[in-house]
């Protein structure tokens, strides 16, 4: 069950931000995400996925704006 309040702008957007999710886990080490329970993991590492997804999403943003 997801509790997350958060709702993508453009809601065909989710399946495209959920597997990116589960590849930057998977960058950081973090194995099998998507079948881990989030509510074992620290904040810590669960906001470390979060601005991980950030700082790559801007830098493919920012790559792409000269384009």
């Amino acid at each position: 069950m997801s509790r997350s309040t958060n709702k993508p702008a453009n809601q065909g957007a989710s399946p495209f931000l959920n597997q990116f999710k589960y590849e930057v886990a998977n960058e950081l080490g973090m194995g099998n995400y998507q079948n881990m329970d989030k509510g074992s993991l620290t904040a810590r590492e669960n906001g470390y996925v979060g601005g991980y997804m950030v700082r790559k999403m801007i830098q493919y943003a920012e790559q792409n704006m000269h384009k």
